[in-house]
């Protein structure tokens, strides 16, 4: 038992001290060769429909930590077995058989370049070594029994061999995380240019007077994140291109300093994903800069047989969007910063999409590289492959943020949120009711455009002890009531009325 025991922990080691090491290496090379992440990514790529939507909506924005950690521990466990399997010579082979998956799974990637086999190979070959090493077996014969004494400084040095063998995939993992940080990388343009027409400074919002309040401009390192790339993209300025082709006429592309010397627009929208729940948070709102979408794609001349433009990100990543949205007056943008500062790695830099009143996943494609003119009956994107919409508007909605505590004293009760619609007129009131009473039209915050949440807040005096519930609806700039109607989130879009059960003391 002692001696299953040591080799499953020296095949535990050998898989630790590869992945860290593989890890590292492709935080220099590309950080999607990592063989984690290329395993993850693959099974991302694989899982069916149903489990995608699944993790999307209980596990949100922890989806990916999760994936990570199942795939390491597989591998672990994996490792575990090759481990025991060494006493007859087959341990080396599981090992070589997972970096061999991995290698697979890299290259098959579509961002995958020249030397991402690289950090996989190392990887095993690393994994093999350790197991060797800690093993001491690896031609498979079994070893001569040993006294006592010399078993128990067999297991001292296999012991220790595996804890150093550990720490160092540890360590070198954990160096290759901080080199895949979300820091802009040194070749960034900080000097951004001016916008042709820009807009007056946000107005101060309601969280002024109202502590707790969602902020009127959402942070960038509060604006939430939702894609399925494991791993943030690494763009190099130099290297990048904007490709404009498929049903056009006259196709051509765009440097990153081609992009910036073009007209550039600011336009305050808020972004908010499909996957949010009635009451979710994977929404935000900021202040945009980038150039008009349908100014790049006139250039082309795109074709009348076009009904989408097919946007492609640079690890490979599509999002169909309606040819219409992106010629329209609503003011989609080729992104290149958000809140008067370059947008980060992991909101899309350097060049993002933003197409206000779609979910995201129908016109806020990250890591921008290609925008193709085609049909949807030519060309399917990610997740219209999978069934979901290929026109999703954002529905109407209200969240209700305050009262935090859902305990409150009797007497005045403040309670406050915010409210957002895909029509361009925007929110033109919002009503609170509490239980059966009547509907109470609450106070709204600055207003930004139609495009943009507004804050909203009344005060409720609450007297009668005991639960109640808060209920909240919208009602968009063309006089249309939000209902009470709960639609499944894929791929429509979340509806349904917010409440919120209180209990007054």
């Amino acid at each position: 038992m002692r001696t299953s025991r040591r080799d499953a922990w020296a095949g535990i080691s050998a898989v630790a001290a590869g992945a860290g090491v593989g890890h590292l290496v492709a935080s220099i090379i590309a950080p999607d060769a990592s063989p984690v992440l290329a395993i993850g990514s693959a099974i991302i790529d694989a899982a069916p429909t149903p489990l995608k939507e699944f993790a999307v909506r209980w596990l949100g924005t922890a989806d990916k930590p999760v994936l990570v950690a199942g795939v390491a521990l597989g591998a672990l466990a994996f490792g575990a077995v090759a481990g025991v399997l060494q006493r007859r010579g087959l341990g080396i082979w599981l090992i070589l058989v997972l970096a061999a998956t991995c290698a697979w799974a890299t290259t098959t990637r579509p961002s995958s370049g020249s030397y991402a086999i690289v950090p996989s190979l190392l990887a095993g070959l690393i994994g093999m070594a350790v197991l060797t090493g800690l093993t001491g077996r690896a031609d498979g014969r079994e070893p001569p029994a040993a006294p006592s004494t010399a078993a128990a400084a067999l297991d001292r040095r296999t012991t220790i061999g595996s804890a150093l063998a550990v720490a160092g995939g540890l360590v070198a993992g954990g160096v290759g995380v901080l080199r895949n940080g979300s820091a802009l990388p040194a070749d960034a343009v900080t000097a951004l240019p001016r916008s042709a027409t820009p807009l007056p400074p946000l107005a101060v919002g309601l969280e002024q007077t109202t502590p707790g309040l969602t902020a009127f401009r959402t942070p960038v390192a509060d604006f939430y994140r939702i894609d399925t790339a494991l791993a943030i993209p690494r763009v190099s300025l130099p290297d990048w291109r904007l490709t404009i082709d498929g049903d056009v006429d006259a196709p051509y592309d765009l440097t990153y300093a081609d992009l910036l010397a073009l007209p550039m627009m600011e336009a305050d929208i808020t972004l908010n994903c499909v996957s949010n729940p009635v009451g979710g948070d994977y929404i935000g709102s900021t202040r945009w800069l980038g150039v008009p979408v349908r100014d790049v794609l006139r250039r082309a001349r795109i074709r009348a047989s076009a009904d989408q433009i097919l946007s492609t990100s640079v690890d490979g990543m599509t999002i169909s969007t309606p040819v219409d949205a992106l010629l329209d007056d609503r003011g989609a943008l080729l992104a290149v910063a958000m809140d008067g500062r370059p947008l980060t790695p992991m909101h899309g830099y350097p060049v993002r999409l933003v197409t206000p009143g779609l979910y995201g996943y129908v016109g806020a494609t990250k890591w921008l590289t290609r925008l193709t003119a085609t049909t949807y009956a030519a060309q399917q994107a990610y997740w219209t492959e999978r069934g979901w919409a290929e026109r999703a508007e954002v529905q109407t909605q209200a969240r209700i943020d305050l009262p935090r505590d859902r305990r409150v004293a009797a007497g005045p009760v403040v309670i406050a949120g915010v409210a957002w619609s895909q029509a361009r007129q925007g929110i033109s009131r919002v009503e609170v009711r509490v239980d059966d009473g009547d509907w109470v039209e609450a106070d709204l915050g600055p207003d930004a455009g139609g495009h943009y949440w507004r804050q909203w807040r009344t005060t409720w005096k609450a007297t009668a002890s005991g639960r109640h519930t808060v209920t909240v609806r919208a009602v968009d700039g063309t006089g249309a009531a939000q209902t009470d109607q709960v639609a499944d989130p894929f791929p429509s879009g979340a509806t349904g009325l917010h409440t919120l059960d209180v209990e007054v003391d």
